[in-house]
């Protein structure tokens, strides 16, 4: 008699950003833990579905990809509608939808997996008897502070906000004001802060939360997320470290970027991204190229068009110079630059790059997928957050971990100066840097340690998915 193996349901949210990390766990599920996987995405259009990341999956046994109807909430939301609160609402529209395609799976799943924007999804999962789990793509220290959010009383966050005092979280070091999260910075958005809250309060309602982390890279923040004299009792549910999930390298990228990488020496090129919506000013743009071009350094820069009012802003049309450049870099940047540097517009195959033997260093807004990416393939980083918890990870990259440099320039509302920029570059390139590449390869052992079998990741994940067969037989006995 063949034993059955438990039907998993993931949810992801829309962005590139956060099906990644969530197929990538669809797939560990799948591939060494033998469950049946369908991950439910949510997306503002189909042309999703013509991104790798559904080809590469849907090639896979036991996993499929379903995109689910684009919701319409062109009434919900407008250009004042900050990115969180509109990933919120799309997210609660959805659910319609969540709620009739697993309805209409023939072989219902027994557990439901949503990331922090699909928590209001936990209760499908309830109507369904499901066993319902939280993904956390980010760090155990964002978590602690997520779930710390619906206690902090208006005096406490007053304190923080307006007079910039350190957050205090149970069992954690506390946040200095320029690392918190934009949640805190400037007015506070009333719609935004009630929907982080509503996150904060349904992720420990959750049986399990999962976090794409690993026990070696943030013992502390683990500890108190379990301790019952800091976290735990507001955590409640078990926290999972499953990290690094990271998008898998694809083989024999042919692309112009690869080609060119293929002639530089062995750890020569500083990579330059600030992820899939990051942005700078139109003058901070300005001053990192002259930066990079003062650095002397090689370099491979993946530039988007400045946005002069939001940091998280995206793009399509970008228009060229006559020279195939983007027009908006300096004059003759090109002309000076073009015996050592590469600019790729828009976008550029990132897990192949940081896996690229010339790579050698890494600017970065710090995102945790672009981290996690720079980690395992063992590059050090100038940390140069943009956004929602980059600055908490930037600080931990400095001050914790040591593979990181970080401007002076805190928080990112002023402009990082050109001299200061080629300063950080040739930090991490020159022989200066060896102690922060020392560390970074350290990292690179200990990540794939973690995931390696009978690895602390790969132990949790097991044990996750025991729990996962528990409840299946409990449903397999009550038919």
């Amino acid at each position: 008699m063949q034993t059955l193996k438990p039907h998993a349901a993931l949810l992801a949210s829309p962005g590139i950003g956060h099906l990644i990390p969530v197929v990538e766990l669809g797939k560990r599920l799948a591939a060494h833990h033998g469950l049946n996987v369908t991950v439910f995405v949510v997306a503002s259009d189909s042309s999703i579905k013509e991104s790798p990341i559904f080809s590469s999956a849907s090639a896979l046994n036991r996993l499929e990809l379903v995109l689910l109807p684009p919701v319409d909430v062109s009434g919900l939301i407008n250009s004042t509608t900050s990115a969180v609160t509109q990933l919120a609402r799309i997210m609660r529209a959805a659910l319609p939808s969540l709620r009739a395609a697993i309805s209409a799976m023939r072989a219902r799943p027994s557990v439901l997996i949503v990331d922090i924007f699909g928590t209001e999804a936990l209760a499908v999962a309830e109507e369904y008897d499901m066993l319902k789990y939280v993904f956390v793509t980010t760090t155990a220290r964002f978590l602690a502070a997520f779930i710390h959010l619906p206690n902090i009383d208006r005096k406490t966050e007053q304190e923080h906000r307006i007079l910039k005092k350190p957050l205090q979280i149970p069992g954690l070091e506390p946040v200095r004001f320029e690392d918190t999260l934009n949640l805190f910075l400037d007015n506070i958005d009333q719609c935004l802060y009630a929907e982080y809250t509503r996150f904060g309060s349904l992720i420990p309602t959750a049986d399990g939360i999962l976090v794409n982390t690993w026990q070696d890279l943030e013992p502390s923040a683990l500890h108190a997320l379990g301790d019952e004299k800091f976290l735990g009792r507001v955590a409640r549910a078990p926290v999972y470290p499953v990290g690094p999930l990271v998008r898998a390298v694809e083989p024999d990228s042919k692309s112009r970027v690869m080609n060119w990488l293929n002639m530089q020496p062995v750890e020569s090129v500083i990579y330059v991204s600030f992820g899939s919506g990051g942005t700078l000013s139109t003058e901070q743009t300005a001053e990192l190229a002259w930066g990079l071009e003062l650095s002397q350094q090689r370099f491979l820069w993946v530039a988007r068009p400045p946005v002069d009012d939001d940091a998280s802003g995206n793009f399509s049309n970008v228009s060229n110079s006559q020279d195939g450049m983007p027009n908006y870099l300096p004059d003759g940047f090109h002309t000076r630059t073009h015996d050592r540097g590469m600019v790729a517009p828009m976008w550029a195959p990132q897990a192949e790059i940081l896996a690229h033997k010339s790579v050698g260093g890494f600017v970065s807004h710090c995102g945790w997928n672009s981290t996690l990416e720079s980690i395992v393939n063992g590059v050090p980083m100038v940390a140069w957050p943009l956004y929602a918890e980059q600055r908490t990870n930037a600080a931990m990259l400095v001050e914790q971990l040591g593979t990181a440099v970080r401007s002076r320039m805190r928080p990112a509302h002023g402009t990082i100066r050109r001299e200061e920029i080629a300063d950080m570059v040739r930090s991490i390139m020159s022989l200066e840097g060896n102690g922060m590449r020392t560390k970074a390869k350290e990292l690179q052992r200990a990540a794939a340690e973690a995931i390696r079998k009978g690895g602390s990741s790969h132990n949790s994940l097991t044990q996750v998915a025991k729990e996962f067969e528990i409840k299946l037989h409990g449903q397999a006995l009550g038919d």
